[in-house]
Order: C-alpha cells, then structure tokens, then sequence
C-alpha cells in the first residue's frame, strides 16, 4: 500500500480528517478530533503507526517483524507498521487500520458518537 491508496482509505471513513498537526512532514488522520493514524511523508519507507489493542499489539509484533512499538508513542497502545515490507498484504493494513479506528471510536464519549452517526 502506498500513502495516496493510504491517505484515501483513512479519509473515506466516517468522521475522519487529516490534518498536520506536528509540522508539515507528519500527516494524522482523527475520528471526531481523536487520533487513529499517522504517518510522515517524507520518510523513504511508508511507516504508518496505528492504535491497537495492547494484547493484539504483542501479538502482531511477534508475528512480523515489520511491525514494532510505535517511535514517539504508547508503545502499549501503537504499533508503527512498516508498509515498505512487500510480505504485507493490503487486505491486513486495511484491517489494522480498521481496528485502530474501531478502538478510538469505541472510545468516544456518547454525544461524540451521536454527532458521528450524524457525519455526512
């Protein structure tokens, strides 16, 4: 996966924005202003890091190894996934990305729901 094929899944999801928060060269998609993603685009190598389950998080670190304790997050709660890795297929980052998102809406408060349901 790329960062425009990227960059166009996050964005298609209900609720989301993107936004440059921390300069120009670090890209964070939120849900209803709670970040999911982020990424920097002037990096060679696509590394994306994703909010994930803690256990879930062990588990996906063990299994690849493209995959580590996000740099400059929660390790317990981000992976940084290095899309580089042509072992990866798009069908697993779209269902991690999913997953991150998922967590952080299943985190919202019930009026940030209420208002995502609304979302056109």
């Amino acid at each position: 996966m790329d960062i425009e094929s990227f960059r166009e899944y996050c964005i298609a999801k209900k609720g989301v924005t993107e936004s440059f928060p921390f300069g120009g060269d670090t890209l964070v998609f939120k849900v209803m202003d709670k970040m999911f993603a982020l990424t920097g685009i002037d990096s060679i190598e696509l590394k994306v890091n994703l909010k994930c389950d803690p256990i879930y998080a062990e588990e996906l670190r063990a299994e690849y190894p493209s995959i580590t304790g996000a740099y400059h997050m929660n390790k317990k709660y981000w992976n940084t996934v290095n899309f580089s890795d042509k072992h990866l297929k798009d069908v697993d980052i779209k269902k991690w990305i999913d997953h991150s998102y998922d967590l952080v809406v299943e985190g919202l408060t019930k009026k940030q729901k209420t208002a995502l349901e609304e979302w056109t």
